[in-house]
């Protein structure tokens, strides 16, 4: 089985794109006609999350079955330490090597809704770092990737203290590190400087997500700390939310934002599809000779 560490060996960039499993039969059937169009773009993995505080948890491992599978395509579960005790990190990682999985995405998640602050149960885990380290004592078998914030985390802005943050988790025994979304390369660049200076060596992925509606965008950066530069703004505010033309408008900064990161030597792209293949199949289309 192919690992991470074997995907960011080659010379040539990896893609790579991110689902979540739906919440309705007819979004199930909307996303297998999704992942064919995904998939035939060849991805190295297609990770798949879960919802807040592990609603989704056997889903996730449902949707990774049937990926690899129907599809013959590496697939990657999420987990985070929401709600998860030492057994529940153990029952899940078990049931993940059951499944032939040996990669995984390790976070520590965000608190549950309502609550201010991040607070584990009884016997869990307070950080990611922590995680990863218990999955790698309980298991050689599984590679392990983790988070990184360009703009330092929601909840740790200094960004010398959070890259700090993310080599504990390297340390801890993760091999790849991906992204949150941005949309300021220069963010991208100063936090790859910087994990650099810190001794950070496992390969550092951009997070994409390209941008189809404006207001979709300023929820999910107000909820996560990612800021929109303004001249990116003024483009989107030219068209109607949600528009072909405001849609065509941000996936063509998204292809110019890829291919400067490109240029730059990044070792991949990790693309947030939302679950829809249009703008990714556009983004990969558009800078197809990156990766053939």
């Amino acid at each position: 089985m192919t690992q991470f560490k074997d995907i960011y060996a080659g010379r040539k960039p990896a893609l790579s794109v991110e689902i979540f499993p739906p919440k309705t039969e007819q979004s199930w059937a909307n996303l297998q006609t999704e992942l064919t169009h995904l998939v035939a773009h060849r991805p190295a993995f297609v990770s798949v999350t879960y919802g807040a505080g592990g609603s989704t948890r056997a889903k996730t491992l449902e949707l990774v079955e049937m990926i690899h599978t129907r599809f013959q395509v590496m697939s990657v579960p999420h987990f985070t330490c929401v709600g998860s005790s030492r057994d529940d990190v153990r029952d899940y990682v078990d049931r993940v090597l059951a499944q032939g999985v040996r990669n995984l995405v390790a976070l520590r998640g965000d608190p549950p809704q309502g609550d201010a602050q991040f607070a584990p149960v009884p016997d869990g885990f307070r950080y990611a770092n922590d995680l990863v380290a218990f999955i790698k004592g309980y298991t050689a078998e599984l590679d392990i990737a983790v988070a990184g914030y360009p703009e330092g985390h929601v909840e740790c802005r200094h960004l010398v203290q959070d890259v700090e943050n993310l080599k504990r988790k390297v340390d801890a025994g993760a091999s790849v590190v991906l992204t949150q979304l941005f949309y300021g390369n220069a963010d991208f660049l100063r936090f790859r400087d910087e994990a650099t200076r810190a001794g950070i060596k496992a390969p550092i992925v951009p997070g994409i997500m390209p941008i189809t509606r404006f207001s979709q965008i300023q929820r999910i950066t107000s909820l996560c700390g990612a800021h929109i530069p303004d001249a990116l703004s003024a483009a989107l505010l030219r068209h109607e939310d949600g528009s072909p033309a405001q849609q065509a408008a941000g996936i063509e900064y998204t292809i110019e934002q890829c291919r400067e990161l490109l240029d730059h030597g990044v070792p991949g792209l990790h693309v947030f599809t939302l679950n829809n293949n249009h703008a990714t199949s556009r983004l990969v289309d558009a800078l197809g000779s990156y990766f053939d």
